[in-house]
């Protein structure tokens, strides 16, 4: 009878153990589908699993520097430790990565911006990832919807969205503060005064008063044709010649604009040897004072910081092209996020995209480009590490009574933009009129639309 209680209970003993193993193990570590151990707890990072694997990230270094990028990656690599990331960046990134992306073998998160980048090109040949639905799901730290949180929303194609507006910027005016108050010269409010500061400047000193960059053209048709359509025929009218619209270009209401331009060449105004000025040549050439105005976003105290005269004092106001009585415009320009349609490791990228937007990393990119991150609830007022200029300019747009916003429905194709930007080098050079532009520009959009 002893022995059967005995191994009653060593039976019972070894049952309680099995059944204690068989608990551990389901709590612990399971194999994945590929036979993999995945924590359980891992799903609380990803959402839809580990987020681990390689990342690849393409961003264009240039005005904005990239120390704001170096401290989000290795912020997003601490939380995800599993990750592998590798980078690639620098000012020619968009041409050393072209043939990856022809090739359909793309990183997983591209940064839209710099020379040899286009949104809509990318997005015309199928290679941006649709964020449509998956914008709608996404929180920013606070539970705000990132969808409702945006300055200015998602450019769309066709109600579709393929990148997240990730830098806020507007192409504007740049003078000189210091120099205006030591001389007395008036600081434009509309297309009439901008004439007359720059006869007035020109006499005095001697120059010509306005650059721009001749090799990159689009930095004029951004900076000062775009406000200039905006304020004479809002955002119909720049969505018309956006697209390339049948007629748009030949409209009366675009020719009167261009007769502007056609005036300001006529009249000395831009550089004598624009043409041969990239944007950083145009960008010194006004530090030095050899022209007082220069049609820039804001990244440009930050990319010029190490050849700022001492004295120069930067100030902004919106491109004054517009007639006088009326506010001025400003046109956002925006530089996206984005994930590629054939991104080897989409839930990485969808992760960092995601860790990117919060008004944390909103503020420290003001702090480390001079420029605004596309979300609304940022105080740049808060942070003293905020240059006065970007602060200034912020509530100058945000004024209604000063600005009026108009919108774009996404960037000019690349494949117009050039031929529109090769016309309008000969009007701004004096070798094209006004009336020759417009109906070069409606065959460049013909071309375009076929």
């Amino acid at each position: 009878m002893n022995k059967f209680l005995k191994y009653n209970v060593l039976l019972l003993l070894i049952t309680l153990i099995m059944l204690s193993l068989m608990v551990a193990c389901s709590s612990g570590n399971e194999k994945g589908e590929d036979g993999t151990e995945k924590s359980d707890d891992s799903t609380a990072e990803g959402g839809e699993g580990e987020i681990s694997g390689e990342l690849e990230i393409q961003y264009f270094v240039g005005g904005y520097g990239d120390s704001w990028w170096k401290e989000v990656i290795a912020d997003f690599q601490e939380e995800y430790p599993d990750v592998s990331i590798v980078e690639h960046a620098g000012p020619n990134i968009n041409e050393e990565m072209r043939s990856r992306w022809v090739s359909n073998d793309p990183p997983d998160v591209v940064y839209i911006d710099g020379a040899g980048s286009s949104e809509t090109q990318m997005v015309e040949d199928g290679q941006l990832m649709n964020l449509t639905e998956w914008l709608q799901e996404m929180e920013l730290e606070n539970g705000d919807k990132l969808a409702d949180s945006f300055i200015v929303e998602p450019a769309t194609y066709d109600g579709e969205i393929y990148s997240l507006p990730l830098v806020f910027d507007t192409w504007g005016t740049w003078y000189d503060k210091a120099l205006f108050e030591e001389k007395g010269y008036e600081v434009p409010t509309d297309f009439d005064s901008f004439m007359s500061s720059m006869e007035e400047i020109k006499e005095g000193e001697d120059i010509d008063p306005l650059v721009t960059s001749g090799q990159h053209p689009y930095y004029f048709l951004r900076g000062m044709l775009y406000p200039a359509f905006g304020a004479a025929g809002g955002d119909e009218l720049l969505a018309d010649l956006i697209q390339g619209k049948e007629g748009a270009w030949t409209q009366d209401v675009v020719l009167d604009t261009m007769k502007k331009v056609e005036t300001m060449a006529a009249e000395g105004m831009f550089d004598s040897g624009l043409g041969a000025l990239n944007h950083t040549q145009s960008q010194m050439n006004f530090l030095l004072h050899e022209n007082v105005f220069v049609p820039v976003g804001f990244w440009l105290p930050n990319e010029m910081a190490n050849d700022i005269p001492e004295g120069f004092e930067f100030g902004f106001i919106p491109s004054p092209m517009q007639d006088a009585g009326d506010p001025y415009a400003v046109v956002p320009d925006l530089r996206p996020l984005a994930i590629a349609e054939n991104a080897e490791n989409p839930e990485a990228a969808k992760a960092f995209v995601e860790f990117a937007f919060t008004r944390d990393y909103a503020m420290s990119f003001s702090e480390h480009t001079g420029a605004i991150m596309n979300l609304t609830g940022v105080d740049l007022s808060q942070s003293d590490d905020v240059p006065s200029y970007l602060t200034e300019a912020n509530a100058m747009i945000n004024d209604p009574e000063q600005v009026q916003i108009y919108h774009k429905p996404h960037p000019m194709s690349a494949d117009l933009e050039t031929p529109i930007g090769n016309a309008l080098m000969s009007l701004m050079l004096g070798n094209m009129t006004a009336e020759e532009f417009v109906e070069e520009a409606e065959k460049a959009a013909a071309e375009y639309r076929s």
